[in-house]
């Protein structure tokens, strides 16, 4: 076994210039003892010969205050020796001892070679995590484009901006917090911009968006699986993200547009409005006559009660009625009845239609990213289902495949797609076309906003006030579990009791001129051609 010994050592000189070292007088006492504040202590490691039996240079290394810290780094160099019998690793764990102490002036880790050695990993790399992100990302194979898309926010959005740059095997908890502060501070800034309405701040967060408490647990759970993958390789023995704790990231619970709660949103559409226009006079240098904010634009942007959102269906049948006439009524009323999703509406074929039987088979939907679409099976197992259709339904489809066979033969060029829903020429349909065709009908209806997504919430709400149980709920929207239902639904019906009874006291208090009318402004235009 190779030896370590230590020993003192001074930088005085004689008077002709030669320096003492360790003959230095100054470090003992007179009783022989070492003087506990002149010079310091070294240590001198001979290291095993090379495989050719030829002698190493000896490790000195030296400027402890202490002998204890000196004879630390002896055992530290026993313990990595120790690590392995194998000749050829411990030959590498040499090396890897002079290369590490050469750059960067200290010992390897006596764990960390340990743990590359079982695992079979090269000494002289390291890894940090944004590279094993990278790494980790890369490999994951079969997902949808949307998973990867969420992948990648996650990892170069969130991550590695804030941990990128640590060592893997040195990642600690602290550092997982510290994307999560960053990102509560980010949050801060953007609710006191949109507040504020300050032009320097918007601009400083134009495209960002607040990351909510659910957006928190899933880039957690994104870290926590690249790490689980990173134990299996054992390449880290503790996965950090799993010590990190966040506030509960629940299911926003979805909200009936009651009376009060339009006349809120009406009055926060009204501010909304009014602060656009001050931001757009500031930055025009108050030439008035562009501070116009179209209406649209107000309906979209002035923020909701909650982000579910869902009309009565009294409500929805207003939107029907207005929709009744465009050329992707049908699409709206699909979902209104049956709660397909707006990607599933737009992916269903003719061939996964029956009619006569009066079902459909979902088993594809369209999804939009940016300003691509993409084809695929639904989101869930759940999500590939039979769905029963009534009457109405069956009716509206009959009716729309109809009219897709005149354009047919007014088109002159048609693209069989197969596709139910298309646009003017047979393509798929466009999944963000559906909707800006959705919010503009439904602002030119009077109706609160929503999105084309809460119009199949909309679907499950009408179950529930008919008698359904959350079971059906589930089947029929095609959710994985009915918990998912619970937490959405739940909240629901209390509103729709109260709002049951407030249909009948409407009855009674009705004026002779009709119910109140909304506020909302009629801008209704002529889309109801092409898509």
């Amino acid at each position: 076994m190779a030896a370590g010994t230590t020993y003192k050592t001074c930088g005085c000189r004689t008077p002709e210039g030669r320096l003492l070292g360790k003959k230095c007088p100054k470090l003992r006492r007179k009783s022989g003892s070492w003087s506990p504040t002149h010079g310091t202590w070294y240590y001198q490691y001979e290291l095993p010969p090379r495989p050719d039996g030829t002698r190493r240079n000896p490790i000195r290394r030296g400027g402890y205050l202490l002998q204890d810290d000196a004879e630390a780094e002896i055992g530290k160099l026993h313990e990595l020796l120790a690590i392995t019998d194998d000749p050829d690793h411990r030959h590498r764990i040499i090396d890897l001892i002079t290369s590490t102490l050469k750059q960067h002036k200290r010992l390897p880790e006596p764990e960390e070679v340990r743990r590359k050695i079982r695992t079979g990993q090269a000494l002289d790399t390291t890894i940090t995590v944004g590279q094993w992100l990278t790494l980790w990302l890369a490999g994951r194979k079969g997902l949808r484009a949307s998973t990867i898309r969420s992948y990648h926010t996650h990892i170069h959005g969130h991550l590695i901006p804030v941990i990128g740059h640590i060592r893997l095997d040195r990642l600690r908890a602290v550092d997982v917090e510290a994307v999560f502060e960053v990102i509560d501070e980010r949050n801060d800034l953007i609710i006191h911009a949109r507040t504020t309405g300050d032009p320097a701040l918007r601009a400083r967060v134009k495209g960002c968006r607040v990351v909510g408490a659910a957006t928190k647990h899933r880039i957690r759970a994104t870290l926590r699986a690249a790490l689980n993958k990173a134990i299996r390789e054992r390449r880290i023995d503790l996965n950090v993200a799993s010590l990190i704790e966040l506030p509960p990231g629940k299911r926003p619970k979805a909200l009936i547009w009651t009376p009060e709660r339009i006349e809120q949103w009406e009055q926060a559409r009204d501010a909304y409005i009014t602060a656009k226009a001050e931001i757009r006079r500031a930055q025009l240098g108050g030439r008035g006559h562009s501070n116009r904010i179209k209406p649209i634009d107000a309906y979209i942007g002035t923020p909701r009660p909650s982000p579910v959102m869902v009309w009565t269906p009294e409500q929805t049948r207003v939107f029907l009625d207005r929709a009744r006439g465009h050329r992707l009524y049908a699409l709206y009323h699909l979902i209104a009845f049956r709660g397909l999703r707006r990607g599933e509406a737009c992916g269903l074929r003719w061939a996964d239609v029956d009619l006569d039987a009066g079902v459909i088979r979902v088993r594809w939907q369209i999804t939009q990213i940016g300003g691509t679409t993409q084809q695929g099976r639904p989101k869930s197992e759940a999500g590939e289902r039979q769905v029963t259709l009534d009457k109405h339904t069956i009716k509206e489809l009959a009716a729309h495949r109809a009219r897709q066979n005149h354009e047919r033969l007014v088109a002159g060029a048609w693209v069989d797609s197969g596709f139910v829903f298309t646009d003017a020429t047979g393509n798929s349909l466009v999944p963000e076309y559906a909707l800006d065709q959705f919010q503009l009908m439904a602002m030119e209806a009077g109706l609160p906003p929503l999105r084309i997504h809460d119009l199949r919430h909309g679907a499950a709400t009408i179950l529930l006030r008919a008698g359904h149980d959350l079971k059906v709920v589930q089947e029929t929207l095609g959710l994985s579990s009915i918990t998912i239902a619970s937490d959405t639904y739940t909240s629901v019906l209390p509103d729709l009791a109260r709002q049951s009874a407030e249909d009948s006291a409407a009855i009674l208090t009705k004026g002779p001129g009709g119910e109140k009318k909304s506020r909302l402004p009629d801008c209704r235009a002529d889309r109801d051609k092409g898509a």
